[in-house]
This record gives structure tokens, sequence and C-alpha cells, in this order.
């Protein structure tokens, strides 16, 4: 029979088993494990400025058709991203996670009908509306509601130019003067190329100054797609996602606004050949470096289009988003949106 010391003991090792199970337990709770997905290849070591060696790319939600567009909104510390097919905008917050944000989001249309619907690329403009490239309704629209408070009411700002109806307004980037430069390739069209619907015989790159006027700035380039400015906005930076023309072109801006001086930025064809997806939409840092979705990934330039890495990732990518004073990269890929933290 055992003693009553050795009852006790047994008693109280138990208890402190018992304690330690429940806060091992607690602990897993407030610390779930964390997804992750592809890799980072280093090609220059001043991407070592950028990211950390241990920096991993994060997996914050999945489940969808075709992730775009992504916009962080510092002021409500939210992500806002487009799933084109089923014509949706999502919200995403450390909080709570993706929630749907506005939907219809790109077709506003009661005729049903097929192709890539919804919103595509997202900005604010210098008031802080939200503004949408919108596939579907085939214009540059802005929500008539307050971020906070989304409401499926919207304003044309442009859909057409000259009188020819625009195919698929796609991504877009605002000057600081409230212009917006965007892209208007045909992937909205229910029938692509050949749509019958189609208006115009190019695929244009396109201004609409602050009082509503479009300007054709480029009709050469077959795919436009991502678009953003240079620091101190002076050079203009234009994706074509066109597997066999898969580059970046830079054209620089003239007194009147035209676009001068076209050139090929960077050359990616002979990587589109193998790996998955095309130049798409990118984002560039107040230092110039630009995050180019592309051919298997993100790939990672310094301003004068030296390549430092790239963000491998397995499924395609389509656009990423900037925040936190650039500490914070938000991509979207196909099905997932991913975070990566910076220096």
């Amino acid at each position: 029979m055992p003693s009553k010391d050795s009852i006790i003991y047994n008693k109280a090792g138990s208890l402190v088993q018992l304690v330690s199970a429940l806060i091992a337990g607690l602990l897993s709770c407030q610390s779930p494990k964390t997804n992750t997905i592809g890799s980072i290849e280093r090609i220059d070591p001043a991407l070592d400025d950028l990211l950390s060696r241990d920096a991993k790319v994060e997996i914050i939600a999945e489940g969808f058709d075709w992730s775009e567009g992504p916009l962080w909104v510092e002021k409500e510390k939210m992500l806002l991203f487009s799933d084109i097919p089923p014509n949706t905008i999502y919200k995403w917050t450390p909080g709570k996670g993706k929630e749907v944000y506005l939907k219809p989001s790109g077709y506003t249309g009661q005729k049903p009908r097929g192709g890539e619907i919804g919103s595509n690329g997202l900005l604010l403009n210098l008031q802080g509306e939200l503004v949408l490239c919108q596939h579907g309704d085939r214009r540059i629209a802005k929500m008539n509601a307050p971020v906070s408070a989304p409401a499926p009411d919207f304003k044309t700002i442009a859909d057409n130019y000259n009188g020819l109806a625009f195919d698929s307004p796609n991504d877009a980037v605002m000057r600081s003067n409230g212009d917006i430069y965007f892209t208007d390739p045909p992937y909205g069209l229910e029938n692509y190329i050949n749509d019958s619907t189609k208006a115009a015989p190019y695929q244009g790159v396109y201004r609409v100054a602050a009082n509503g006027k479009v300007t054709l700035l480029v009709d050469s380039i077959s795919r436009p797609n991502g678009i953003g400015f240079f620091p101190g906005e002076q050079t203009l930076l234009v994706a074509n996602s066109d597997s066999e023309n898969a580059v970046w072109y830079a054209f620089d801006l003239a007194p009147n606004d035209s676009l001068i001086n076209g050139r090929i930025w960077y050359d990616a064809t002979e990587a589109a050949k193998t790996d998955k997806g095309g130049p798409d939409g990118f984002k560039v840092d107040k230092q110039g470096n630009v995050y180019a979705t592309g051919p298997g990934g993100v790939w990672i330039f310094d301003r004068n289009a030296k390549l430092l890495g790239k963000i491998r990732i397995p499924v395609q990518t389509s656009n990423c988003a900037l925040a936190d004073d650039d500490k914070t990269l938000y991509i979207t890929a196909d099905m997932y949106v991913l975070k990566v933290s910076m220096r």
C-alpha cells in the first residue's frame, strides 16, 4: 500500500502535468501555425536590403477563383482585392481575415453574361474614394459610398475613347495631379480578342484627366496590363502580358503629358516559355524598386531594371500591393492572397 506522502506527491505531479498541458493548449490556440508557400530566390546581394534571409511567403487567405487588384487602405487598416469571376471584392484584416466587401463589383447589368466580369485594379483617388477598373461594365468608375461603408453604387469616370467603348479596363495608377492612367486589354470580353462587341482595333493605354477628358497614349502594346510611375512621375512603366513578348515597357512623360521615348525596360520572354504567368500587375516603392508579378512569381528589380531576386510562387501571380511604409508586400496569386514581411 503506498504511503500518504507518495499519494500526495503523485497527485501534485498529476496537477503539474495537467496545468502544463492546459498552458500548452492555450499557447497553441493563440499562436496558430502559419501556412507558407513558395520560396525566395536571391540573385543580387542588394536584395538583402529589401528582404531578410528568413523572410517567408505567408498564405493569409485562400479559396478564390482569380484574385487580383490588391489595394491597402491605410486609414481602415484593410486590404481590398478583386475576385474577378464571381464579381466580388473582398477585404482582409488581421483580426477577421477575409470578408465580402462589395458585390457586384465590376458588372452591374441585368443580362447574364460570361467572361471575366468583376472588378480588377483598385485605387484611391485624391479624395480617398474607391476607383475601380470594371471589366463587365467596361469602364473606370468611382464608388458612390465611403470606403468604410461600401455600396454597389457607381459613377462612370470614363467608358470610351472618341465613341469607341473600352474593352475591359484592367489596371490603373493615379498621378498626383488627379489624372488616371490605365490599361485596356481584352481579358474581360466574353469572347476575348474576337468578341463581336470589341470596338477598337488595338489595345490601348489611356489617360483620363481630372476634367474627364480621355487621351489615347499608346496603341502598339499587344496586351497592356500592369501600370505604374517611378518616383517623380516622369517615367511610366507598363507590363505586357503577352507570352510571346513578355516585357515591361518604359515611357517618359513629355511636357504636354504625352508619352515619349518608349523602350523595353526588361524582357522576360524566355522565362515565360517555361514558368507560369507573364508580366502583370506591379508596384513601385519609394526608392524606385519594382515588385512585378511575372513568369514564376514576383520579380524584384531596382529602378535601373537590375534583377535583384524573385519570390517564387508555384501558382500564377497577378498583382501586388505595398503597405506599412513599404515594409509589407501583399500578393494576389490565383486562389491565394499572400503576405511577405520586408525590411
